[in-house]
């Protein structure tokens, strides 16, 4: 079954339950409304040509419903960045993909100061086109008996794509990402084998769409399950986001270090008295993120890991299977191997290397790349690019990216190690990141970025306590803040860019 006929048998099902509880739009849309709206946009979509159409939407009912309307149209949804460059990534996506029709919303390009790109659509304008014979032509649709609705709307194999998602280009160029139904699907089975949740759950949804995480947990994992969706579009509105914890009541809540940090420091005891279960991905969370949250609110912060091309949950730490600092336990039906760097056999416990995944979701692969997906997925197993260990419970440890290590001297150094140094010696709030730049003689330099002025000299001597000489910043910058991915992400890429202009300056 594809992720819009799991959809809709679950709106037909619950069709009188709320769906979506849109707090930026505030709208309440049942399970049957939703269907009935989804099929009208399908009908719309099927004008456009065929293939790829790209969503440039924010997170709301509106977002989910073209994701539903295109997918029953038989167009693959390509999700597109607007949080940062939005102008440009619409541009990638489509040259990238080779499509040209972008359904996004007119208030959205206004609020964030994006020109029109040609071939965009404005959703505004296909829902004034409805008609009342759509929506009684719709209506009908959805009365029909659940087998005929099903094929009814686009039928096919769940090798299919079911979205096309961008790599966050933290390091490099965004790459496009072919998740299929089945990898969607056999991720929220798997998850939700580990830790139960339940169709009277109801989620907070204010990850964005366009991020695998908030896509397959927050969109895709209520939808299939029936829980009701509490919307937000914007994470970063941490105090709001606290309210609305307070009053909709959500018990399901996902998201990164940087948001759970913002709404530790916002939000009032009582506030998340609702929510059973909190799980902090993307990037590492850290010790006092942990342990704030759980002197304040009383609430277990428990930390998952994943990735893009895993569609994307790897491993989580849940109820009753809790080590924290690791990142979980494997998920049922997910392979999980920790290859040695230099001669590819299989690390012993506790041993550090690669951490290479099997299963059903592992990506179809990177459109129209086979080299580097070739690169990537190898006799199955998909290389994560980042470091771990298994230990002899079974947990999975992530040391870091690949690429966040660094040659210095001829000694292979972590920067993420250097970052926990660094972090725990900071006062609360605030944020730090250590990158690498290059250097003619010694071939890289470590050097760090904080959020708050601080004497470098005492720092480095505090640091060095923890940490050998080689493995010391050469130099802690101060910056007003680390630019952030769309996902609330470091983005590395321009951090490294920043410190190496000040560099070049001393």
């Amino acid at each position: 079954m594809l992720l819009h006929q799991v959809f809709i048998k679950t709106a037909k099902k619950y069709s009188n339950k709320l769906a979506f509880i849109d707090k930026t739009a505030n709208r309440m849309i049942t399970y049957s409304k939703a269907l009935i709206a989804s099929l009208i946009l399908a009908s719309k979509f099927e004008k456009f040509e065929k293939g790829f159409i790209g969503i440039m939407i924010p997170t709301s009912a509106g977002c989910a419903l073209s994701i539903l309307g295109s997918l029953m149209s038989g167009r693959t949804p390509v999700m597109i960045n607007y949080s940062t460059g939005a102008a440009n990534n619409a541009i990638y996506a489509q040259n990238r993909c080779r499509f040209k029709t972008i359904i996004t919303s007119k208030a959205l390009l206004e609020k964030i100061n994006c020109p029109y790109i040609e071939g965009m659509v404005f959703i505004e304008d296909i829902m004034q086109e409805v008609t009342i014979t759509d929506k009684i032509a719709a209506a009908l649709k959805t009365k029909l008996p659940l087998p005929l609705l099903l094929k009814a709307v686009h039928d096919g194999n769940d090798d299919e794509n079911a979205v096309i998602l961008f790599t966050s280009g933290s390091e490099k160029d965004p790459k496009a990402v072919q998740l299929t139904h089945r990898n969607i699907l056999s991720n929220i089975e798997s998850f939700t084998k580990l830790t139960a949740v339940y169709d009277n759950d109801i989620m907070l949804a204010n990850l964005p769409y366009f991020h695998v995480f908030g896509l397959t947990v927050t969109l895709w994992t209520p939808l299939y399950y029936g829980m009701t969706i509490v919307s937000y579009a914007n994470p970063l509105d941490f105090k709001t986001i606290c309210n609305i914890i307070r009053e909709e009541k959500p018990t399901l809540m996902f998201g990164t270090p940087s948001f759970f940090w913002g709404y530790l420091r916002k939000s009032e005891k009582g506030d998340f008295d609702s929510v059973r279960l909190a799980v902090c991905g993307a990037d590492k969370c850290p010790d006092a993120l942990r342990e704030e949250f759980l002197k304040k609110h009383n609430l277990t912060l428990y930390e998952g890991y994943g990735t893009t091309e895993t569609s994307p949950v790897i491993s989580s730490n849940v109820p009753g299977k809790n080590k924290p600092g690791s990142v979980g336990v494997i998920l049922p039906g997910v392979q999980v191997r920790i290859e040695n760097f230099d001669t590819g056999q299989d690390c012993p416990v506790g041993v550090t290397g690669r951490i290479m995944v099997k299963g059903d979701l592992v990506m179809k692969g990177y459109f129209d790349d086979f080299e580097e997906t070739s690169m990537r997925i190898r006799h199955g197993w998909y290389d994560t690019g980042d470091m771990g260990y298994l230990d002899e419970d079974g947990f999975l440890w992530h040391v870091g990216r690949l690429k966040r290590f660094v040659k210095v001297g001829g000694e292979m150094v972590s920067l993420v190690s250097v970052e926990n140094v660094l972090e725990k010696l900071l006062p609360e709030g605030v944020e730090c990141s250590v990158v690498e730049i290059p250097d003619p003689i010694k071939g890289s330099k470590i050097v760090a970025a904080v959020t708050q002025k601080l004497d470098e000299k005492e720092l480095l001597k505090k640091m060095a306590e923890q940490l050998p000489n080689i493995a010391l910043p050469k130099h802690i910058f101060y910056l007003d803040e680390l630019p952030k991915m769309g996902s609330g992400k470091i983005d590395f890429r321009s951090v490294t860019k920043i410190i190496t202009e000040k560099m070049q300056k001393i």
